[in-house]
């Protein structure tokens, strides 16, 4: 049988799952488990914890692989979960001289192979033929960060930023549009900073316009998660230009209120992050915005909390992805004073409240349009604005156009218009 991988996390995790599943496969471990870890919140690392201890239940001669950010940061603690075989690092995940060696679940305690992070200063770009189970893929453009958000612990995870250097990411898409993807995500840790640490400094606007210009077949290109502060000229060129850069960003902002912006050593202003989604949608009126916002931050009043609050409407965000505070062990924010769970609870319920409002307000302009939607699977696809269908189609992989007809709570609702794009 082929390995099995269990990913946690973001979609760069995804991305390099596909992978480490080719790498074991390559060292013949195909009975394999690899369980891919996150470390941004305690919650994720508590699933992941879970997640082991269930395949070794039901799988009592696999071998069980571990990697991920949790377990760069703390190997020893998932070496010590009963029948783990192998913990290895993020940059070792990616090698295949990590999975060598034939005595995995045969020596008396597991093998960890796991280095300094902050050591890595290069990324390769990843050659893989597509993404399983998936109609979109992903390419790695950069990974680490450079910041030190106090409430992060990502950047012990992945290291320092590194960028794939842009003839590699144009081969990685040409590579993945010859095997039939019709949309690509660029993905990363912090992708807009990429370049910084390349020859002649190019940055990610310039990417975006190297990948359309010289992968004129392919239909649609996305970005994953952005730091408004970072987007150069030649980003806000694409956007206003490039009508196959999709008109869906998802801003990284964290919060709305200054005081808290800074304490959580943030770059940007709430001022910043409105004037940016006003420029932004001067230069391409579609555009739809979702964002990361942090619920419950140490020392978050009523008042700064309204902030937040109030940040969903004058930026017009559509998707929130809301993260009740979960204070990490060898942070800043971690030794800050902290709210009490109850407080940090009921304020993520109410940021995910406007959140449901702010989509359903989305959807039912929706209503009579007619999109053009990417089937992810058989009776659910995707419009160009991220927005989720259900199409009574099983052609996934194809893009069609969809008459939008009402919608749901989570999801649009529509009809073929024709045969595939």
């Amino acid at each position: 049988m082929a390995p099995r991988v269990i990913t946690f996390g973001c979609r760069l995790n995804a991305l390099e799952s596909e992978v480490m599943r080719g790498r074991a496969a390559a060292a013949g471990l195909n009975n394999a488990i690899l369980v891919n870890t996150c470390a941004v919140t305690g919650e994720a690392v508590r699933q992941a914890r879970q997640a082991i201890r269930k395949a070794r239940r039901e799988n009592p001669d696999a071998t069980i692989v571990v990697s991920g950010c949790a377990a760069q940061i703390d190997p020893r603690s998932f070496a010590e979960i009963d029948g783990v075989d192998l913990v290895l690092g993020n940059a070792e995940k990616l090698s295949s001289e990590a999975y060598g060696g034939a005595d995995f679940g045969l020596a008396d305690s597991p093998t960890i192979r796991v280095n300094d992070i902050m050591s890595v200063e290069e990324t390769a770009g990843h050659l893989i033929d597509g993404m399983d189970g998936r109609a979109r893929a992903f390419v790695e453009v950069q990974n680490g960060c450079d910041h030190r958000c106090t409430f992060c612990i990502i950047p012990y995870g992945r290291g320092n930023s590194r960028s794939v250097p842009m003839g590699a990411v144009v081969e990685q898409v040409e590579r993945l549009v010859d095997n039939g993807y019709r949309e690509v995500v660029l993905t990363g840790v912090d992708i807009t900073c990429y370049g910084a640490d390349l020859p002649g400094r190019p940055r990610l606007g310039r990417l975006v316009r190297a990948i359309l210009k010289h992968v004129p077949a392919l239909d649609r290109l996305r970005l994953s998660s952005i730091d408004s502060i970072e987007v150069d000229d030649d980003l806000f060129a694409a956007v206003a230009e490039e009508e196959r850069l999709m008109p869906h960003l998802h801003l990284s902002l964290q919060h709305g209120d200054d005081l808290i912006l800074k304490r959580m050593k943030r770059r940007h202003s709430r001022d910043d992050t409105i004037r940016f989604a006003q420029t932004v949608r001067r230069l391409r009126p579609d555009m739809v915005f979702g964002a990361d916002l942090i619920a419950g931050f140490p020392t978050e009043t009523e008042a700064m909390f309204a902030n937040a609050l109030s940040i969903v409407d004058d930026c017009d965000l559509t998707y929130l992805h809301v993260f009740p505070f979960s204070p990490r062990e060898g942070t800043p924010a971690a030794r800050m004073p902290q709210l009490e769970p109850t407080v940090i609870r009921a304020r993520a319920a109410r940021l995910r409240a406007a959140g449901d409002k702010a989509r359903g307000v989305r959807f039912a302009k929706e209503i009579g349009t007619i999109r053009q939607v990417l089937i992810e699977r058989p009776g659910l696809g995707r419009t160009e604005h991220f927005a989720p269908v259900t199409v009574p189609t099983d052609q996934a992989g194809d893009i069609l156009s969809v008459r939008i007809d009402g919608h749901s709570d989570q999801t649009l609702i529509g009809e073929p218009l024709a045969e595939a794009a």
